[in-house]
């Protein structure tokens, strides 16, 4: 009826203009009211409209109208959303180095082909850097991510959840250009879940891109919802497209932020370690877990050998069950106990005086094992030992936190010697290849063990020990290089996350050596 009434208006107008040069009072008024109530119907439709279009939302994604907000989130969310995109955001005490920038640019119209759920396993480090690979594959794939789910199955038993330990809001926020990230499946589609109307898998690991387009991609559109059910290492470390490599970056360095609480405890532990001078960051991985999975014994008694192989067998998921500790050690696969750090850290000359974080759980046989190094470093500490029991209240029985309280410790640090390269050895080596080429120590276990073994049975001076430790680790120090490609066997070539030298700020530096 709007509609006729305003074409009525219209014709009645224009025929008066025909026969009247200047129409009565009352009959422009009239056209005038009826213009007015063409441009009021006009905009009523038109937002009808923009209505219409935002309630489709799931299927064209969150930048149909880019700039504008999203339909996609509650208010409040939205409104945290934008607060956060807009205000000025303090750096935490960790990032040093200037981001890469963007990487990717969302078309237009954003078509969504599903959406993908993931089950991070393994510790703190190994599910960081398998967050930063589906973040990776879910804009490779334009699909839309879940906030990935934390192991809670492992050896360490952890019930943190996503929100526990890194700041959710800035993930979901920082990468908004990027991906499209929930915080849980919309309702509808929660409820094809629930009712077993999804596909759940696990990638194959070390896989290039293109495998995720093929394999992956089909799945997705087929089922609309795709569980990954392991992530560690399911995406090569080598021949991937520069975007994707700097988009990990980018989520690793910019995007991974730990909570305020986390970020805070941290800086307090770092702040107590500056009063009292330089601090040397020790990741002794001597502990209960490591020994049991490795089968590495140098130096425990029997009972303690007989427990440790209880716990190997005890867990399914370790699958090498007979392990000769003894090759093992000679092959530099075993950590380095505390009785062989202290004699390295001497050869290396580093000061008695200097304070020696151990960024580690307990370390197994306690302080009768630790008794070689606090006796070199007196000044031995732990984050236990510089807080308050009330400071660490609620990260007990909370081993990821507790490892992330370590990691942070760990970037700030004048020197890191990881004794092992685990993890989190492997994501701090980077990350303090990414904040400026930071002093890291890269101990060459192999050749340790046969001088240690020289050196403690007499074949061997000590000024000789010394001299060869510092030689063989004189370009091990955590300078530019490149990483080493093995085609075929990504298990021997060096880990992306500890050289991510694509998104190194002088690529010039890169030394071939």
């Amino acid at each position: 009826m709007g509609w006729k009434v305003a074409s009525g208006g219209k014709a009645a107008a224009a025929v008066g203009a025909d026969k009247l040069r200047f129409p009565p009072p009352s009959a422009a008024a009239r056209s005038r009211m009826k213009l007015w109530l063409v441009r009021a119907t006009t905009t009523v439709l038109l937002w009808t409209c923009v209505v219409q279009l935002t309630a489709v939302g799931d299927s064209w994604g969150p930048r149909v109208l880019k700039g504008w907000p999203s339909c996609l989130t509650a208010p409040e969310e939205e409104a945290a959303a934008l607060a956060v995109a807009f205000a000025s955001r303090p750096q935490p005490v960790v990032e040093k180095a200037t981001l890469p920038p963007k990487t990717f640019r969302l078309p237009g119209i954003y078509r969504n082909n599903g959406y993908l759920m993931v089950s991070c396993n393994g510790g703190l480090n190994q599910m960081r850097a398998a967050i930063c690979d589906m973040v990776v594959i879910a804009r490779y794939l334009n699909v839309t991510l879940v906030v990935p789910e934390l192991d809670k199955t492992s050896f360490w038993n952890d019930p943190s959840e996503f929100q526990d330990i890194f700041d959710v809001e800035h993930f979901i926020t920082s990468l908004r250009d990027e991906v499209r990230i929930l915080r849980e499946l919309p309702p509808r589609v929660r409820k094809r879940v629930e009712l077993g109307m999804f596909h759940s898998m696990p990638p194959i690991s070390w896989s290039d891109i293109s495998y995720y387009h093929k394999q992956i991609l089909p799945l997705i559109r087929k089922y609309k919802v795709l569980h990954l059910n392991r992530t560690d290492t399911r995406l090569a470390n080598n021949g991937l497209p520069m975007e994707i490599q700097k988009l990990r970056c980018r989520v690793n360095y910019a995007s991974l932020k730990f909570t305020s609480q986390i970020e805070e405890l941290g800086k307090r532990v770092i702040r107590i370690l500056r009063q009292n001078g330089p601090f040397l960051v020790l990741h002794l991985r001597y502990e209960m877990d490591m020994l049991a999975f490795s089968g590495c014994t140098q130096g425990c008694s029997n009972e303690e050998v007989e427990e440790l192989t209880r716990m190997r067998y005890a867990y399914p998921w370790w699958k090498e069950k007979v392990i000769d500790s003894d090759l093992k050690r000679k092959d530099g696969l075993c950590p380095l106990t505390p009785e062989e750090t202290a004699l390295v850290l001497r050869a290396l000359d580093i000061d008695r005086s200097m304070q020696i974080y151990i960024a580690a759980g307990e370390i197994y046989g306690g302080k009768h094992r630790m008794a070689a190094l606090t006796s070199a470093y007196p000044n031995v500490v732990r984050k236990e030992t510089l807080l308050k029991p009330s400071d660490l209240m609620f990260f007990q029985n909370h081993s990821s936190q507790m490892a992330a309280l370590d990691y942070l410790v760990s970037l700030e640090s004048d020197v890191f010697v990881p004794t092992y390269d685990g993890n989190m050895a492997k994501v701090v080596e980077g990350h303090r290849r990414f904040m400026g080429f930071k002093k890291t120590i890269l101990l060459d276990r192999k050749l340790i063990v046969e001088l240690v073994d020289r050196y403690t049975n007499g074949s061997l001076r000590w000024d000789e020990f010394s001299s060869l430790i510092k030689a063989a680790h004189a370009k091990r120090m955590g300078s530019a290089s490149k990483r080493t490609v093995i085609p075929d066997r990504p298990k021997e070539e060096d880990y992306f996350y500890a050289n991510p030298q694509e998104c190194l700020q002088d690529r010039n530096l890169l030394q071939t050596s």
